[in-house]
This record gives structure tokens, C-alpha cells and sequence, in this order.
């Protein structure tokens, strides 16, 4: 299974210049955002409406192949006090099942308040309300890969 909890885990399976995709995982929708393969900057790149899981799954493969990607980050919605509630629990159950159709590593990361600091974002860049309703989710992504990036460069050190 190649599941990671720990980032420094999920940094150890990666490939080496392969593009990371980050995922919100919502009930309707799958925000997504790509890495360069350098792995430094994080790209809103998609919405995926959810249908369910088999298909989901099959678009992020399709994906994966398309865009050469070296792993899957998901966003682990915790409580505010970092407990795990039905959310978290349904993100590790897409994760494990994900996990069973691809080789490719699956990595969390904490994603308390991405969505609030999407929705900041846009609000300053003066995004309309149905324009902020249609990209919430890839930013979002977007703020949880860079997260990741960030800590990655982080363990690597400087160059």
C-alpha cells in the first residue's frame, strides 16, 4: 500500500521529476492542482465534478498518464483541534481504495483553513462571486500543494 501519513515518507517514494497533483477532496467536486516537476510551485489546474468513486478514480489515472505525475497529495480535512472526524475518515477510505488502482504514492496533508485562505485569495483579487463559486476548489488544491512543496524544499535543505 502506498499510503503516507507522514510527509517525509511520502517525499521518500517520489520519483524524481515528476509533477505532484494536490487534491481537496470534496463531496461534489475534486479540486485539483499540479506541481511543476521540479516540485516548487503549485498550479490550479481542474475541477473534477465527483460522480462516484470508480469514475472519480478514473479521471485522476487518466490524469496521472497525461500529465506524467509522480504522486497524489489529498487534503486531510482534521477538526480545528486536530482530531479526525467523517470527513478524514472518507478522505483515508478514497485514498486506500485510489491506492488499489495505482503504483503511484498517495500523501495527507492538513488542510484546516485552505479553503478560507482560497476564499481570501479571490476576495482580494476582486473574483466575482460565481467566478470565486467555480475555481474555490482548484485554489484551495492549490494552497494545500503548496503546503506540501514548501515542507519538501524544506527537508531537502538548501541547494
Amino acid at each position: 500500500m502506498s499510503v503516507y501519513d507522514a510527509i517525509e515518507d511520502f517525499a521518500a517514494a517520489l520519483p524524481a521529476m515528476r509533477s505532484v497533483a494536490g487534491l481537496d477532496l470534496g463531496t461534489k467536486t475534486i479540486g485539483v492542482a499540479i506541481s511543476d516537476r521540479l516540485l516548487t510551485v503549485a498550479t490550479p489546474a481542474m475541477v473534477i465534478r465527483r460522480v462516484k468513486f470508480t469514475e472519480d478514480a478514473a479521471a485522476l489515472l487518466r490524469l496521472a498518464a497525461e500529465r506524467e505525475l509522480g504522486g497524489f497529495v489529498l487534503g486531510l480535512p482534521r477538526n480545528m483541534d486536530g482530531s479526525e472526524g467523517p470527513r478524514c475518515q472518507s478522505t483515508r477510505a478514497f485514498a486506500r481504495n485510489l491506492a488499489a488502482l495505482t503504483e503511484l504514492p498517495i500523501g495527507f496533508w492538513d488542510e484546516r483553513l485552505s479553503t478560507v485562505a482560497a476564499e481570501r485569495a479571490l476576495l482580494e483579487a476582486d473574483a466575482s462571486r460565481k467566478r470565486r463559486k467555480e475555481v474555490i476548489d482548484q485554489v484551495a488544491a492549490g494552497y494545500i500543494l503548496q503546503g506540501v512543496l514548501d515542507r519538501l524544499r524544506h527537508l531537502r535543505g538548501p541547494r
